[in-house]
Order: structure tokens, then sequence, then C-alpha cells
């Protein structure tokens, strides 16, 4: 009765019984089935460790990079506290007192408060839209517009103030002052302020919604909205901060203009008066120390007014 050969089971080397174990077979045991195809792992001694010093290396050179970075913004906001104290130290209480009691610079204060107040709104009525064609649109001719918004900005001061003085001497500009009296008159103080200001804030909302995703608007327009509902509910709210931020600079900009309206509007006391034109009537009878708490007033006055539109533009923002 002959055996019936042995089958190897699955998963498992056939080995074959040596009769006598040779040199080869010593050398080369028999690996089993399931470690074949595995790959070796190195000792755990053998594990590359953080190399701890390379990393105490860069942490110092992060804190030399921000040290440097601290170093420039204080040195500039060193020489601003620097010009102030100056301004300061020229001075004395009693010439601020009796600026501010002074009939001529009251006038100066409230022109310039409201002219520059008038002049925000204007410069947002025109920046906010022109700011979103500009982002949002392509169009023919769209490099050139924006070159040209950039004009009022690299102009000096004069130049722009006699371009609008002999604007209105043309035929169109004499048929404009025979409804509206414009230069040297209180509007033309607007104008010149308008003029450089809107220029700022349409510069502002254009990266502002650069910044705004389309996407919430496509998706507003194909769930019913129109592009004009979907621009008042969606990305308006959105911009709020640039709002601010293009407010802000444009009152700014404009309390601080003097070379447009020196040259457009005159400076005449108690008529086209304005706090910068104070100062430079002061300066011009030798009245050193009262143009100095002029300046002073002007600092506090921005001061005051560009904190509480900060604060009340964050106010339910979750940043305030």
């Amino acid at each position: 009765m002959s055996e019936e050969p042995v089958q190897p089971q699955k998963g498992t080397v056939p080995f074959l019984w040596p009769t006598t174990p040779t040199n080869a077979a010593r050398r080369c045991p028999v690996v089993p089935a399931a470690k074949i195809g595995t790959v070796p792992q190195p000792p755990a001694a053998e594990t590359a460790l953080p190399d701890r010093s390379a990393g105490r290396v860069e942490r110092s050179f992060d804190g030399l990079f921000l040290i440097g970075l601290s170093t420039l913004l204080g040195s500039y906001i060193a020489l601003i506290a620097a010009i102030l104290t100056a301004l300061g130290a020229f001075t004395s209480p009693a010439y601020v007192l009796a600026a501010v009691q002074s009939e001529d610079v009251r006038f100066a204060l409230r022109l310039s408060l409201l002219s520059c107040t008038f002049t925000t709104f204007l410069a947002l009525w025109v920046a906010i839209p022109a700011g979103y064609v500009l982002s949002r649109c392509n169009f023919p001719g769209r490099n050139l517009v924006d070159a040209m918004l950039d004009i009022p900005i690299v102009l000096p001061p004069l130049v722009i103030g006699l371009g609008l003085l002999v604007l209105f001497q043309t035929p169109l500009g004499r048929a404009v002052e025979r409804i509206i009296p414009v230069t040297f008159a209180v509007p033309s103080i607007i104008l010149a302020q308008f003029t450089v200001a809107c220029a700022f804030a349409v510069r502002t909302m254009r990266v502002t919604f650069d910044q705004i995703s389309p996407r919430t608007e496509q998706v507003a327009m194909t769930l019913g909205c129109s592009r004009c509902q979907a621009f008042w509910r969606i990305t308006l709210p959105e911009a709020r901060r640039g709002v601010l931020t293009a407010a802000t600079l444009a009152w700014a900009r404009a309390l601080g203009e003097f070379g447009p309206i020196l040259v457009f509007s005159g400076a005449t006391r108690l008529r086209t008066e304005v706090l910068p034109t104070t100062v430079f009537l002061e300066l011009s009878t030798g009245n050193i120390e009262v143009a100095a708490a002029v300046s002073l007033m002007m600092v506090v006055t921005a001061l005051v007014v560009l904190i509480l539109a900060r604060l009340f533009g964050l106010r339910g923002t979750g940043l305030l």
C-alpha cells in the first residue's frame, strides 16, 4: 500500500528535510511566509533625534527680525512724537487759550469741520461705486482710468488749485458761476478738498472690494437677487471696515489740504479761512507762537474725530 505525498499547507513555504545539513542551509535559514515581503525596521537606538540647537538658532533669528521691524516702527513714532513735542514746547497755554478765544480761529475751526465732513460724504458717494466698478468690471480703457485716478495724488497741490481756477474761467465754468458762486467762496473749499481726498478714497475702496470674494455675490444672484441687491445686501456690508478706512483717510486729507485752497479759494478772514490757511496767515504776520497753537488745535481735533470714527465703526464687529 503506497503512501500519498503530503501537500504543503497554504501560506507556508515547502520544506524538504535534508538528510545532511549543508553549509548553505546553515548560512540561509528558512524564513516564515508571514515575514516574506516585510520591510525591516531599524533598531530603536538608530532613530535620529531632532536637532535642538538648530531650533534655538532659528528662534534667535526670528527675535532679531522682529526687533529690527520694531526699531523701524519705533523710530517713525519717535519722529512724530518729537514734532508734536517741539510744537508744544514752542508755544504756551496762554497762546493756545488766545487762539481758542479768537473769532478768526473759531470761524476757521467751524468751517474746517463742516467742509471736511461734507467732502467726506461726497468722496464716499463717488469712491464706493467707482471702487466696485474698477474691482469687478473689465472694460476697455480700464488701465487709463486707473492711471488718471493717481493724478490728484501725484500732482503738486498748487497745480491742482491752479487747474481748478483756470477751469472756472472757461465758458462752462462761468456758466456754473452764474448759478452758484464757486471761486473764492465756500464751495471752492469743498471742491478743492474733494478733488484730492476722493482719489485716496477710491484707491482704498478698490483694494477693499478686491479682497472680497465675488463668489458670495454670484451665489446670491443664482438664488434670485439682482446684481444691485447682491451689492447692497452682501458686498457692501462686508466692506464696512474698508468704508470706514476710506472715510477716515478722506476726512484727514481734507483737513490738511492747503495748496489748492490757497490758490482757488484764497485766504480771506471770516470768509474762506480754514485751519491750514490760518496757520499760513499767522506765519505771514510773524505770530509763530499762535501758528504753533493753531497747529496743535488741528492735531487734537484730528485725533478726537479719528478715534471717535474708529470706535463707532468697529462697534458690533467683535473687534472692540
